[in-house]
């Protein structure tokens, strides 16, 4: 029998209390008052995607999304306040991204829509009849509404002229100004698919990565000539190319080819890689830096612009794993051994450099392992980091204007992510809101918890972390029920305050209305998960090679049940994606612990979802690899599944097939396991309306309040 009115809560609320009251433990439903913020009013402030700097009149832009309406918000020379420039209106599930300012700061070029799946089809969340595009927008800052000039992504403006390079489908193309108009045309023709667009210095080249499939070449391209030169070509995959101040010589990394790489494994160690710098005029290449055997040798990126930065004083600065932990180093341009910047326990992530090319600003959780905090430090390495802004706030994507002023995007754990100056009050820095008149009226800022952080111990000896978010009126005495958030990935971490990924985002504001509503809710950051270190990121069998991050489950399962204050009857299991995972692990390897789950789009057969990103990825080829990643998987032991469950996707799924969810049901109701399920047409991984996390979230608060 389903309960599912108040009266029927409260009644049996009294039966429980009538007959349990000798005990020394209450077991206590969640909350249900009309006094409760709604999931839409939690997740209801704007979020800044977003920001970028402008190379000339102090302009910085950012991207708000309030409610799923996406607009770009600029501040500059003219306006001492930000202020709109785009004027969107519906919740379309059209993204803005790729912003990028002319030289001039004075015109913001930027894409509206998202990429093509591999049948060539865009994002069209709305269904609407007549399809979506991914098109490339432009706005002057004068004023001028914003208009669509043409299908393409990566717009890249020169730094001189008015000219414009794009990629469409793979294919670099040029738009040039012809009055108030642009003419385009595609700039070359060639095989591969094209990226990580260039400029040099003077605007007179172009250079580009080609992507062959099994290697990569870096190209530069002369407007002036029309010719077209390989910088040192090679049977590895080269990337990430970056022009010397002068514009002479081109530096980018190389990595050996190692292979067909099937994912969702640990990579300890790999033939090491290295930068190479070559001289544009001949295309001969020498290589300057080389990372050592064993830890390191791996290359893992960095968030920027670019992985490397050509600096003053003719300095190469670029991440590198050799501690244990993602850092910096700097090495000159003629080789040499190369000085560490950034020293300390903790991770470097979004980097970009000062305007003069003299320091790196970077937000990093050295010193403070769950948050994010912004650095800078200069790119000689003969100084220590300088902190930016103290206290309990994260901060990410930090740019430097051309007036020199520090932006940044800033979340703790009551504001969600907001674009922020770095001022001065007295002698103290810290994060001036730019757009706080966006925070809705009803945004229940106050009546949000604050999460603290927490550690676990597997069975193994392997230590995880995780936040801990308990009801704001937890009594001492009282059982509560609890959940525990798993999330995607698994490359993820979740912080003590609002994330600064868009799902994670919404997942935040999930947690908080579990919490709101009478749940102990755990937020885990299991094994192969980033903040933590290369070794815990790069976990022995995790994933497909044995699933050990399960144990991390358990372990934060054991530990909510040692609890005195949760109902080891009333444990539930919630996550998307790597987390749907995890869930669906739960629910198949420990039925006995789990009382309900929420598996949003998640992968249930490791080989089927190898195959998502692996399209030729043949199960027969090495049948060892192949029975490990079934065993590693629910359907493995779906017939243990007894707990019911409420199954979320969008069809239009390109990271977890829709077909993953499609034979789960069909398993599940052939056991007459009590399965629910919710799905979006048309919708992508990362749901791109607003209201379709509202009704998923909607659904799934429901869900454990009947079934928990």
């Amino acid at each position: 029998m389903f309960i599912t009115t108040l009266p029927d809560i409260m009644r049996l609320l009294a039966h429980v209390i009538s007959r349990y009251a000798p005990l020394s433990f209450l077991l206590v439903a969640p909350r249900i008052t009309g006094a409760q913020p709604t999931i839409r009013q939690i997740d209801g402030a704007p979020f800044a995607a977003t920001i970028v700097a402008a190379p000339a009149a102090n302009a910085v832009a950012f991207v708000l999304n309030a409610r799923g309406v996406r607009n770009i918000w600029v501040t500059d020379s003219t306006r001492a306040v930000a202020r709109q420039v785009t004027a969107f209106t519906q919740d379309d599930g059209q993204d803005l991204a790729s912003l990028a300012f002319s030289a001039d700061g004075r015109t913001l070029y930027f894409v509206r829509g998202g990429g093509p799946n591999r049948a060539g089809e865009i994002p069209n969340p709305t269904s609407d009849p007549n399809g979506a595009e991914e098109a490339i927008w432009r706005v002057r800052l004068d004023g001028t509404p914003a208009a669509r000039l043409t299908e393409g992504s990566s717009p890249t403006p020169a730094p001189r002229g008015g000219s414009v390079a794009f990629l469409r489908r793979g294919a670099i193309w040029m738009a040039t100004a012809a009055g108030d108009s642009m003419r385009v045309s595609q700039l070359l023709k060639m095989r591969g698919s094209g990226g990580s667009l260039r400029w040099s210095p003077s605007a007179d080249q172009l250079a580009f990565v080609s992507n062959r499939g099994t290697h990569s070449f870096v190209g530069v391209y002369a407007l002036a000539s029309k010719t077209l030169r390989w910088m040192a070509a090679s049977t590895d995959t080269d990337n990430a190319p970056a022009w010397s101040r002068d514009g002479s010589r081109i530096a980018f990394l190389r990595m050996p080819y190692a292979g067909r790489q099937l994912g969702f494994r640990a990579t300890r160690s790999a033939q090491p890689w290295g930068i190479m710098v070559a001289e544009v005029a001949s295309g001969q290449a020498r290589e300057i830096f080389r990372a050592t055997e064993g830890r390191g040798s791996a290359y893992w990126p960095i968030v920027a612009d670019n992985q490397l930065f050509w600096l003053a004083g003719d300095r190469i600065v670029f991440p590198w794993e050799r501690t244990g932990w993602a850092h910096l180093y700097s090495v000159a341009a003629s080789g040499g051994t190369p000085s560490e910047l950034t020293p300390g326990n903790g991770e470097v992530e979004f980097v970009a450099a000062s305007k003069d090319g003299t320091h790196l600003i970077y937000n990093t959780n050295i010193g403070d392992i769950d948050r994010r905090h912004v650095m800078r430090v200069a790119a000689d390495g003969k100084s220590a980091p300088i902190a930016t802004v103290s206290g309990a706030h994260i901060a990410w994507n930090a740019v430097q204007s051309s007036a020199g002023g520090i932006y940044a995007l800033v979340s703790d754990a009551r504001m969600p992510a907001h674009a922020a100056v770095m001022s001065a009050a007295g002698t103290t820095a810290q994060w001036t809101h730019l757009a706080a008149e966006t925070i809705p009226a009803d945004f229940p800022s106050a009546s949000l918890v604050t999460p603290s952080a927490i550690t676990f111990r597997a069975a193994d000896g392997v230590q995880s972390y995780g936040q801990l978010f308990m009801p704001p009126d937890a009594t001492p005495g009282k059982r509560y029920p609890a959940v525990i958030f798993l999330h995607g990935g698994s490359r993820r971490q979740m912080l003590l305050g609002w994330n600064y990924g868009a799902y994670y985002h919404h997942a935040y504001a999930m947690n908080q209305a579990m919490a709101l509503r009478g749940y102990i809710v755990v937020s885990l950051n299991y094994r192969s998960g980033i903040g933590y270190g290369t070794d815990f990121r790069e976990a022995l069998r995790q994933g497909a090679a044995g699933g050990s991050e399960y144990g991390d489950v358990v372990a934060a399962t054991r530990w909510l049940g040692a609890r005195v204050d949760v109902d080891r009857a009333r444990i539930g299991l919630w996550g998307g994606s790597y987390g749907g995972y995890l869930t669906a692990m739960g629910l198949t390897r420990n039925p006995e612990l789990f009382k309900a789950g929420v598996d949003i789009h998640g992968v249930h057969d490791w080989n089927v979802g190898i195959q998502t990103f692996v399209p030729d990825y043949d199960v027969y080829a090495n049948p060892l690899a192949t029975s490990t990643a079934f065993m590693a998987s629910p359907m493995a032991r779906v017939k243990n599944w007894r707990a019911p469950v409420l199954l979320v996707h969008g069809d239009d799924d390109r990271n977890v097939r829709f077909i993953e969810t499609l034979t789960l049901i069909q398993q599940l109701r052939a056991q007459k396991v009590p399965v629910e399920q919710l799905v979006f047409p048309d919708e992508i991984h990362g749901f791109l309306r607003h209201d379709s996390w509202m009704r998923a979230f909607e659904s799934a608060i429901d869900f454990f309040g009947r079934r928990m």
